[in-house]
């Protein structure tokens, strides 16, 4: 946390996936044998809930084949040669005033910029912030919690460029005519605090929020309970109760899309964990791999037993570093020993502690038993469809049980079940 952000290269090959967001993977626009530069849309969006896909670097399509991801499947990509020259697309970094910009301008440009969620769940920014009730929206909430360990890039952000997270947090506010914005930052970043609190002192319409640390602070619904005390389902939007919720990182993403003509093409990520050589943050080019980024970073013990892309608690073990960095990539975690499987998984006790620990207050273990049973009708019935996937109950089942694994398998089946009929 107390490492600055410090600036990464790209590599020789970069590799983008088609698919760096929730909904339909973005449309190829290149072909192998062309010429793109940094700045350049390589993919464009196919479909509302989508976004385009832009190039980092300079070069020339080598190929658009299958690759692996971080969740160990393989998605169509576009691969491109690296020449070095960082020749820039017309207009690129080039200033631009809000002021001069209306609510559907704003809005364009965020779409055409392929920014979504960067907070890991990668829903189309544009989307959020034009929803069909926008007179209705009082509330924008500026997620700076950052609540899963180890992770620091956007504490590190709020540090380092908070004037441009401001910027970014007015932009959205001029689509939402009626909002103001609370800025939620949990109480162990009390430098982010103080430092966001000076900056929006005379801003009418921002303002900080202290949050309880306490995990899942980050997540969306409970988020929104603790700067606004309403109450969100999975049955509803955030807007359906007056409220967006974007992550800090976005805004910064937003700033750069709008005030500076600049799509979406790198990423803050904290390299950390047991394992690792030099803890740090970094600002990466996307298409890069992890492994690149983590020799850059200054390597790896060589008695690391698992990576992580992502928090601990919500995060994807991998089983190849040789994977792209994407939108929504956070960290890479190296661990000496993993906890998950020190201890045989055996049967459950009915300790209650994963129902103490839910912060949805569901009977996780009924849950697990439904589903492992293949009844997913009795799963919804539970109320299943409200798992927010924390992995609380994964971390403190004395059983070893994969709770959470569980959970997303039955909600997974639901969402099939549902798209059936």
């Amino acid at each position: 946390m107390d490492c600055p952000i410090r600036q990464v290269g790209a590599e020789q090959m970069m590799v983008y996936p088609l698919s760096q967001h929730i909904g339909k993977p973005a449309k190829a626009v290149v072909s192998p044998g062309d010429r793109v530069r940094r700045g350049q849309l390589i993919a464009e969006a196919d479909g509302h809930i989508c976004a385009p896909v832009f190039s980092s670097v300079s070069g020339t399509v080598k190929a658009i084949e299958k690759r692996l991801v971080v969740n160990s499947g393989s998605e169509d990509c576009i691969i491109i040669e690296n020449d070095g020259l960082e020749e820039v697309v017309s207009g690129f970094g080039s200033d631009r005033e809000l002021d001069s910009l209306s609510a559907d301008e704003i809005i364009d440009i965020v779409r055409n910029s392929g920014i979504v969620g960067l907070g890991g769940a990668g829903f189309p920014t544009s989307v959020k912030i034009s929803p069909k009730n926008a007179a209705n929206i009082d509330t924008l909430i500026i997620n700076g919690s950052e609540c899963e360990p180890y992770l620091t890039a956007d504490y590190r952000l709020m540090l380092e460029k908070s004037d441009e997270i401001i910027k970014g947090v007015k932009a959205a506010l001029k689509v939402l005519p009626n909002a103001k914005a609370v800025i939620g930052i949990e109480n162990n970043k009390p430098e982010a605090i103080k430092l966001l609190e000076e900056k929006t002192a005379s801003e009418e319409k921002i303002s900080v929020c202290p949050l309880k640390t306490k995990y899942p602070q980050g997540g969306e619904r409970q988020l929104i309970y603790a700067v606004t005390r309403r109450k969100i389902n999975s049955k509803m939007l955030p807007a359906d109760k007056g409220c967006i919720v974007l992550n800090t990182a976005t805004c910064f993403a937003v700033y750069e899309a709008v005030y500076k003509n600049m799509p979406l093409i790198h990423k803050v990520m904290t390299v950390t964990g047991e394992g690792v050589n030099t803890p740090c943050n970094l600002d990466v080019p996307l298409g890069v791999s992890h492994r690149y980024v983590l020799e850059t970073a200054g390597g790896a013990k060589e008695d690391v037993v698992k990576f992580i892309s992502g928090g601990p608690m919500m995060g994807t073990a991998m089983s190849s570093l040789d994977v792209p960095v994407v939108k929504t990539s956070a960290s890479i975690l190296a661990f000496l020993k993993d906890d998950v499987a020190a201890l045989p998984q055996s049967a459950c006790i009915h300790c209650g502690r994963c129902v103490n620990h839910c912060p949805q207050t569901l009977v996780v273990q009924m849950l697990a038993k439904a589903v492992r049973s293949e009844n997913f009708e009795k799963f919804e019935r539970l109320g299943g469809m409200e798992c927010i996937e924390c992995g609380s109950c994964s971390y403190v089942c004395p059983a070893k049980i994969p709770l959470t694994q569980l959970c997303k398998q039955g909600k997974a089946k639901v969402h099939e079940m549902r798209a059936a009929n």
